[in-house]
């Protein structure tokens, strides 16, 4: 491996592990009751928390480097927040990072980059939001970019399956030109497996991948699409960047993301990590239109539209059935 990006993986897998772990501790107290009175505090408490932990050491290790986060400390310094940073704190504290509030506001603002760097890292603390909520599947995303480049990027995503024991927590990492890999979340001294995209070339077998919420990628769209390529396996739908990682391992050929309405931009963080993932693993992904993301214009992929990820085999059929079939 580059021994130029060794030391980045290092901190970033080590920042993600310990960022999933304070995840699932706050997972692991959502309830019944919680959920029907539609209360987002626990997501908000671990979004927080998992920021915090992650720019904490980024801004330790790299301090010249800009993290472009989702999250900043700005609601938790105000009177009315003063609740969710005690909680914020607190399950700081609990996977062993002692903080004051101020100090850990300032970590969480660490991430509050918003314009475009030669060198810069970029941050989603929990993608999949209502899968979190739901206690099914989420991710911890964090790359690192340089000279418009994705150059490492790893996924925490601590309910998908591990290959062949089944248990769940996954860390996967990817460093341009060194390939992808897979290791448990939560055993960070066993042996990382190689990760590889499917075989699948005939089109009529791909098995898509796609959100679960019709807000984030449209379902009509990927309908017509799949009845054009006539794929007759029923999608997997699951939430965050874990559709990445799906179609890294082979778990599904085909993830889009399909724009809901003109104009929208998809954000950074929402794909970097899984991007070089599936690239590494040997697929391909571009937007819908078939050009390659644009990661030189700050927060936002503004000049892309959409996303298209596959096993690269059937790349130009998928580019050209979301083509035909794009609404008018």
């Amino acid at each position: 491996m580059n021994r130029e990006y060794r030391r980045e993986l290092d901190v970033a897998r080590n920042a993600v592990r310990l960022a999933a772990r304070l995840c699932q501790n706050v997972q692991s107290a959502i309830s019944t009751e919680s959920l029907s009175k539609k209360d987002n505090s626990p997501v908000t408490v671990a979004d927080f928390g998992s920021q915090a932990l992650i720019c904490r050491d980024l801004r330790e290790q790299f301090p010249g480097d800009p993290v472009i986060g989702e999250e900043g400390a700005a609601e938790l310094r105000a009177a009315t927040g003063a609740e969710f940073l005690d909680q914020v704190v607190r399950e700081v504290v609990r996977v062993g990072v002692p903080g004051a509030a101020d100090e850990v506001c300032d970590w969480i603002d660490h991430g509050g980059a918003q314009n475009y760097s030669e060198r810069f890292w970029t941050l989603d603390p929990i993608d999949g939001t209502k899968g979190f909520l739901r206690k099914e599947q989420y991710a911890i995303s964090l790359a690192l970019i340089i000279n418009g480049q994705i150059e490492l990027g790893v996924l925490g995503c601590p309910n998908m399956p591990y290959p062949g024991s089944g248990e769940p927590g996954v860390l996967a990492w990817a460093v341009r030109g060194y390939g992808a890999w897979q290791q448990p979340l939560w055993e960070s001294s066993a042996t990382a497996i190689p990760v590889r995209v499917s075989g699948t070339s005939e089109v009529s077998e791909l098995l898509f991948c796609e959100s679960v919420e019709s807000g984030h990628s449209s379902h009509d769209w990927s309908g017509l699409i799949a009845s054009d390529l006539r794929i007759h396996r029923e999608p997997v739908r699951m939430d965050s960047q874990c559709k990445y990682l799906a179609v890294a391992r082979g778990d599904a050929d085909l993830y889009l993301r399909l724009p809901t309405r003109k104009g929208y931009a998809e954000k950074i963080w929402d794909h970097a990590g899984g991007v070089i993932l599936v690239e590494e693993a040997g697929g391909q992904v571009t937007d819908i239109n078939g050009r390659v993301s644009n990661f030189r214009l700050g927060s936002t992929l503004s000049s892309n539209e959409g996303m298209a990820v596959t096993n690269g085999r059937v790349h130009p059929f998928v580019i050209q059935a979301i083509q035909k079939h794009r609404p008018r």
